[in-house]
């Protein structure tokens, strides 16, 4: 019984990396920092779906469902969970490639938005100016001068 909720545990935690994948870059639209942990959680699940790669926590799942005297399934969390929802048919490496391009384009654009956001408000936008005598500055958006 203790090894069946472990594996039940197991599962809750992996499906919240999974959303936390797809949709943590809209958290750390409000709260910038998450982007520390968001990224490289980002970067393990599309190097796991691009590489074709099964994740360490099935495996860990299935240890802990046999200890718990339930059978082992084949396959990644994503074929056996996440599929049978969004999909009727079973995990193919084309599907597979094409969830980590919607991750891929998700967070794209959640970064994007975030990286725009900071020029408009911190004014990184430069330019370079001459002034009267010829000396070349760069001049920010707050106007001030440095000399080249």
């Amino acid at each position: 019984m203790f090894y069946r909720l472990l594996g039940d545990a197991v599962v809750v935690l992996h499906a919240a990396f999974v959303l936390f994948v797809l949709s943590g870059g809209l958290i750390a639209l409000r709260w910038r920092k998450v982007a520390w942990l968001h990224v490289p959680c980002v970067l393990w699940g599309l190097l796991v779906e691009f590489a074709g790669w099964i994740c360490p926590l099935t495996p860990l799942e299935n240890c802990l469902r046999e200890m718990g005297g339930q059978a082992a399934y084949p396959g990644d969390f994503v074929g056996r969970y996440l599929l049978p929802v969004l999909y009727p048919e079973r995990l193919t490496r084309g599907i597979q490639i094409g969830l980590g391009l919607a991750a891929l384009a998700l967070n794209a654009a959640v970064y994007l938005v975030m990286v725009v956001r900071r020029v408009k408000r911190t004014g990184t936008r430069r330019s370079i100016v001459e002034d009267r005598e010829g000396r070349m500055y760069t001049a920010g958006k707050q106007g001030g001068k440095h000399e080249q």
